[in-house]
C-alpha cells in the first residue's frame, strides 16, 4: 500500500521532522521542551486530586486510585494529543504540501511522532507510579497496547487529517467530539457504574477509546478486556481499526490532490 511504503521509505525523515516539531512547539520558552512534559503531568495530577479527594471518586475494588487513574489518563492524553495534532498537521505543514516532490502521506506521521515524546513519557510515569505501589506491569501486554494505540491513531487520523484540510471547520467539530469521547470513556469513572445497564456497558467496551484505556489499566491490574468473552472486544477493536484505516486511506487518496488548492 502506498502509505505504508511511504512511511517505511521516509522513516528517517519522519523521525527527524517529528523531533523538530516537538522542539519547535516550545522554542520560544526558557524551559523549552520541559513544558511539553510538565503541562500534561500537572494536568493529570490535578485531575487525580480533584476526583479522589474532592469529588470522592473511587477506583475499582481495593485498587489504589492512583494505580487505577494514572494509566487511563496517560493513555487518553496520548491519544487525544496525537489525534488533534495529526488532524491539523497538513494545514500546519502547508508549505511542504506545495512542494511537488514532498510525500504528503507522511505529514500526519510527523505530528504523531512529535506527540509520542509526551505520550510515552506519561506512560512511563504511570508505569513507575504503579511499580511504586507494587503493581508490576505485564511487559507483553504493555507492548501490545502501545502498538494497538499507534495503529488506531494512524487509522483514525488518515481520515481526520484529510477532512480537516479540505473542510477547516471540521477541526472545531473534532475538538468537540474528542471532549465528548473523553467523558463517555471510562477515564475518570469506571465501568462498574454501568453494572445495572449490561447492554450499555457492552457497547462502551466495544469503543476503541475504552478498549485502549482499559487495556493499559489491565497491564497493571485485572480489568480484563483483551481476552474477555473469548476476545470479543479485541476482535471488535481490530475490525474497527482496519475499517477506519481502509476508509480513511481511500478518503486521503481521493482528496490529497486538492490539498494544495485549499491551503
Amino acid at each position: 500500500m502506498e502509505f505504508i511504503k511511504a512511511v517505511i521509505k521516509d522513516k528517517k525523515l519522519i523521525w527527524q521532522l517529528g523531533r523538530n516539531d516537538f522542539k519547535n512547539r516550545f522554542a520560544n520558552t526558557s524551559l523549552g521542551a520541559i513544558w511539553g512534559f510538565l503541562q500534561p503531568f500537572v494536568f493529570m495530577l490535578t485531575y487525580a486530586i480533584v476526583f479522589q479527594y474532592i469529588l470522592k471518586t473511587g477506583s475499582s475494588g481495593n485498587i489504589p486510585y492512583a494505580v487505577w487513574f494514572f494509566p487511563g489518563m496517560a493513555m487518553w492524553q496520548w491519544i487525544n494529543d496525537s489525534i488533534m495534532s495529526a488532524s491539523n498537521s497538513i494545514r500546519t505543514y502547508s508549505y511542504l504540501v506545495k512542494k511537488v516532490v514532498f510525500p504528503v502521506d507522511i505529514i500526519p506521521m510527523i505530528s504523531i511522532v512529535a506527540s509520542s515524546f509526551v505520550g510515552l513519557f506519561l506512560i512511563l510515569i504511570a508505569t513507575i507510579l504503579c511499580i511504586i505501589y507494587k503493581y508490576m506491569p505485564n511487559i507483553l501486554l504493555l507492548l501490545y497496547v502501545v502498538i494497538a494505540a499507534y495503529c488506531f491513531i494512524i487509522a483514525f487520523t488518515r481520515f481526520t487529517s484529510a477532512i480537516t484540510t479540505v473542510v477547516p471547520d471540521f477541526a472545531n467539530l473534532l475538538g468537540i467530539a474528542m471532549q465528548l469521547f473523553f467523558w463517555f470513556t471510562p477515564v475518570i469513572w469506571n465501568l462498574n457504574m454501568l453494572v445495572e445497564h449490561p447492554i450499555l456497558a457492552k457497547i462502551m467496551r466495544c469503543t476503541p477509546f475504552t478498549y485502549l484505556v482499559t487495556t493499559f489499566r489491565q497491564v497493571f491490574i485485572g480489568e480484563n478486556i483483551v481476552f474477555a468473552e473469548h476476545g470479543l472486544y479485541t476482535l471488535v477493536f481490530w475490525i474497527i481499526t482496519i475499517i477506519m484505516f481502509v476508509w480513511g486511506n481511500a478518503v486521503f487518496k481521493r482528496t490529497k490532490k486538492d490539498f494544495a488548492d485549499v491551503l
